[in-house]
């Protein structure tokens, strides 16, 4: 029996959650500038599925990479690591 490869995990903010089993997960990165050696800022926008429909706007998640599953879903939520704070539960 063959083991399956490694794959990716990636720990991300859910922006967007209006799709049905579809979240949209803003990654973000940091990187050097080569020349004036400078930390900079970088995010991804990937769409992930969301199989039981929990995320909501602001929770971060870790999500993890997988067959396709649709045009543009190559990731699966895994699990919520932090829910969001709702403007109800704020004040």
């Amino acid at each position: 029996m063959s083991e399956r490869g490694v794959t990716k995990q990636r720990e991300g903010v859910v922006r967007t959650d209006r799709m049905a089993k579809t979240v949209v997960v803003e990654l973000e990165r940091i990187v050097l500038h080569a020349r004036y050696k400078k930390y900079l800022r970088r995010r991804t926008r990937v769409k992930a599925h969301d199989e039981r429909d929990e995320c909501r706007v602001g929770d971060r998640v870790l999500i993890t990479e997988c067959r396709p599953l649709s045009r543009q879903k190559r990731w699966r939520v895994s699990r919520v690591l932090n829910r969001a704070v709702t403007g109800a539960a704020a004040d």
